[in-house]
């Protein structure tokens, strides 16, 4: 039975448990779509998600496949997916119509983005006729009616932001304003961070919605240090310190990422985090290996 996320979150908040989301990635070859249906989220679905989430390729390169990728794990697995939708290259009749399509699919909740720049171009910029602001697309999707609505929030402020974090954070609550229903965060490695950020929400700013922590379980050093330069997110002195002591052993790297992953995540339910959002790359077997870790599935 496909639900609305803002049921299954209060539903696990009666029931004092964690709600677990994986996010997947559209593949871009048939080769990657087989291995992701039949191996990767059935191995995934054994650790018992909640929900799961499907990224929208840069300039909604990947529209229609999102979609399709969306419609299929719902009708196939049974499983509540999260469409992700970003305002680039669209147009706000294009975002309506995209938005329509997703509900005759049966789709019942979106993550309403900015998104990043296309590939090739450093700053971003509004298509004529569309939308600058995530919280205006927010805003569009309460408008049409039906959805659950989530945004992504960004514990050590959005990279791009030159203002600071605080200012962030103030536009993350425009976004909330504007019709959110729960946040899901960038990743991060430093569960300071996310308290910072959760306690800045709730008691300066007053907001009152789950707010989803985002982890990556490592399973390659040079990966991650990849993922982090993009996204702005740092990584604490011991784990890097731990990383280099490890070199070149990817499966004790891979070890390491399964342990690590499962105490932030251990820490940050029990400080009140209202479950956890993996970011899987497509790749079942830490993620599942950190859910049997912590006893959630």
């Amino acid at each position: 039975m496909i639900r609305h996320i803002h049921d299954i979150h209060a539903e696990c908040r009666a029931a004092r448990k964690p709600a677990v989301s994986v996010e997947f990635f559209p593949p871009k070859t048939d080769e990657g779509d087989r291995k992701l249906l039949q191996e990767t989220l059935p191995a995934l679905l054994a650790g018992q998600p909640h929900y799961c989430s499907v990224t929208y390729g840069a300039g909604g390169s990947t529209r229609d496949k999102t979609l399709g990728l969306v419609e299929r794990i719902q009708n196939e697995f049974d499983l509540t997916a999260l469409m992700h939708l970003t305002c680039v290259h669209a147009t706000r009749a294009e975002l309506v119509s995209v938005i329509e399509s997703a509900r005759s699919r049966g789709i019942r909740n979106i993550l309403a983005l900015r998104g990043d720049p296309p590939a090739g171009t450093t700053e971003w910029v509004k298509t004529e006729g569309g939308l600058e602001f995530s919280h205006q697309l927010v805003a569009l999707i309460r408008e049409l009616g039906g959805f659950t609505i989530g945004t992504a929030g960004f514990p050590e402020g959005h990279i791009a932001q030159t203002a600071g974090k605080l200012v962030d954070w103030g536009y993350l609550a425009e976004k909330v304003k504007s019709g959110a229903h729960f946040v899901v965060t960038q990743l991060f490695f430093d569960n300071d961070d996310y308290f910072q950020f959760r306690d800045y929400l709730s008691s300066k700013l007053g907001l009152d919605v789950p707010i989803v922590p985002g982890l990556l379980p490592v399973v390659s050093a040079s990966q991650t240090r990849k993922f982090t330069q993009l996204c702005g997110a740092k990584l604490p002195e011991a784990f890097l310190a731990k990383l280099d002591a490890l070199g070149g052993d990817d499966a004790a790297v891979i070890d390491f990422g399964i342990d690590y992953c499962a105490r932030q995540a251990a820490e940050l339910v029990a400080g009140g985090a209202p479950g956890v959002h993996f970011y899987t790359l497509n790749k079942a077997h830490s993620t599942v290996a950190v859910l049997k870790q912590l006893g959630w599935s």
